[in-house]
């Protein structure tokens, strides 16, 4: 189990500064790794009404469960490490892993029941994550319900990196800031209007 303070600033891009990004750090295919994140509420929506985000993110080895909460900066992160067989049953079942003990401990202190919990959405991100001087840097390119999107994130250890030293960096960049939602909300969103 882990916790930590997540600081971030996002922009979504257009496929060209994506593409001219990954040329300017020098990425290659070495570089990106695929991920598959899934995300959890309650039928009553009990999550979404606290501000939380729930998800389970995999990748070929194993995966992990993150429970997002605010925090007076930020968000919480409070992460349990899922291995292959546990991530193999989520996705056989499509339920939230009674593995995740430091998760479901946190959610039972808000009142919030593990049997409860379902598959709200899932998104799939192709990301590059490197280490600048403001914080850590991902770009992403995203897949869910019908919608493809990029976007970058740069993630800072507290709120010392402020939002005026991220626009600094975009104009480097020659980057216009796109506001964005969290891949959450994004993800669940579409996923509602695919449905229709």
């Amino acid at each position: 189990m882990s916790q930590s303070l997540e600081v971030e600033y996002k922009t979504l891009l257009d496929a060209t500064a994506y593409e001219r990004l990954s040329q300017q750090f020098n990425l290659t295919a070495r570089d990106f790794i695929t991920q598959t994140n899934l995300y959890f509420d309650t039928p009553s929506e009990q999550l979404k009404a606290k501000r939380f985000g729930l998800r389970v993110r995999y990748f070929e080895t194993g995966g992990e469960a993150t429970l997002k909460t605010p925090a007076k900066v930020g968000l919480l992160e409070t992460t349990d490490s899922l291995s292959s067989d546990a991530v193999k049953e989520i996705l056989a079942t499509k339920r939230f892993p009674q593995s995740a003990t430091h998760v479901l401990k946190a959610l039972a202190t808000h009142q919030i029941k593990a049997n409860e919990l379902q598959l709200i959405a899932q998104l799939k991100t192709r990301r590059a994550e490197f280490t600048i001087p403001e914080g850590k840097l991902a770009l992403d390119e995203n897949w869910y319900a019908d919608r493809h999107d990029y976007e970058l994130e740069l993630e800072v250890q507290d709120s010392g990196t402020s939002q005026a030293e991220f626009f600094a960096f975009l104009d480097r960049f020659a980057l216009d800031y796109q506001p964005t939602k969290n891949k959450i909300v994004r993800a669940v969103e579409a996923q509602r209007f695919h449905d229709k």
